[in-house]
This record gives structure tokens, C-alpha cells and sequence, in this order.
């Protein structure tokens, strides 16, 4: 399985790309979205897929990780196939197709060409559980984020009023361990300089 190609763009059309590679020119069909991130680029690195059907190999690419796991995802549908799948990340973004599934937006996918009534339905009822698990998890590592974030924001003040910075992150820490309601950066500052 060839998961990516690095090498020099020969040829840049909406629909495939020609990339050299060591002398090796690979045609890789792509989606509008592949096209626009590569079109102002001399050389590049392409992720691949590569579908089989009746002994012809067509290789397709893509320019983020995300865009391959979505088409990944579409292909595994019964009558999505790689085209068509690939005319949907043309037609939506990854982010807007992921939120067409959660919202069971039929009208949206049915807007894109090839994409009958049936078609967005299995889509919907495919990929509902695998896009609500995708939501999930990007939700949950936001709010890690913030509080990360808020966490280092009350350890500066903290060390500002004269903890040092072992002692600062320690008291953060402990006020984390001990609340499970959420709390504003003023509260956590409190609760951290209270006595343990």
C-alpha cells in the first residue's frame, strides 16, 4: 500500500494531478479542495489511497490526512464509490460534510451531483455513529485545551503573588483533583491559594 508520494507536480488539473517521483510519474485523481491547497505548488507531498476494481489500479490523493479519512469513510459505503466520493469532498469541506451527518442534513448532500435521496440516507445512517465519536472527541480536547490553558494562566499569577512554580503548579493541580465543577480563572486562583 503506498500511503503518500513526495516528488514534483507535472501537471495540476481540478480533477488529477501528475506527480514525478524519481523519475516515476503517478497520476492521482483528487477533489477540488486537493486542487486548490496544491495548485500554487511546484512540489508536494501527496497522501494516496489505492482502489481496485477488475485489475485496474487508480491511485487518488489527497493533501490532509482528514480528507483521506472522510473519503476512507464514504468509500466503505455500499454505491459510494471513489468518484463519487471524491465529487462529495469536492462539493463540501470535511468539517461541513461531518456537521451534514450530525444534523442528518439530507437537502445538503442531496445537492451534490450524483447524490440521490437514498444515497444521502446511508450516508447519514453509515457514518452517524463514527461522526457523533469524531465530535466527541474533538469537543473533549478543546475543553482540555482551555483548561490547560487556564491552568498555566492561574499558575503565572500564582507565581506573580510569590509561589514559586513548582509549589504554584501543585496548588492548580490539587484544586483540579479535588472540583469537578468548572471554574473561572478568579475561582482558581482562590481555591489554589487556599490552605491544603
Amino acid at each position: 500500500m503506498i500511503a503518500h508520494l513526495t516528488g514534483k507536480l507535472l501537471h495540476k488539473d481540478p480533477s488529477y494531478l501528475i506527480l514525478d517521483v524519481g523519475g516515476v510519474g503517478y497520476e492521482l485523481h483528487i477533489s477540488l479542495y486537493t486542487f486548490d491547497q496544491v495548485k500554487g505548488l511546484d512540489s508536494c507531498t501527496i497522501l494516496t489511497a489505492m482502489h481496485v476494481k477488475s485489475e485496474v489500479y487508480t491511485l487518488y490523493g489527497f493533501f490532509t490526512l482528514e480528507e483521506k479519512e472522510w473519503w476512507l469513510r464514504l468509500v466503505s459505503i455500499n454505491n459510494i464509490g471513489p468518484r463519487i466520493a471524491l465529487t462529495i469532498l469536492s462539493s463540501l469541506n470535511t468539517k461541513t460534510l461531518h456537521q451534514a451527518i450530525l444534523d442528518k442534513n439530507e437537502k445538503l448532500l442531496t445537492s451534490i451531483k450524483g447524490i440521490g435521496v437514498k444515497a444521502a440516507q446511508r450516508i447519514i445512517l453509515e457514518l452517524s455513529d463514527k461522526a457523533k465519536r469524531l465530535h466527541d472527541l474533538v469537543h473533549s480536547s478543546k475543553t482540555i485545551s482551555v483548561q490547560q490553558q487556564m491552568n498555566e494562566d492561574a499558575t503565572v499569577v500564582l507565581m506573580k503573588l510569590g509561589l514559586t512554580q513548582k509549589v504554584a503548579e501543585k496548588a492548580v493541580a490539587l484544586v483540579r483533583e479535588k472540583t469537578i465543577e468548572p471554574l473561572t480563572l478568579e475561582a482558581l486562583i482562590k481555591k489554589a491559594l487556599q490552605p491544603i
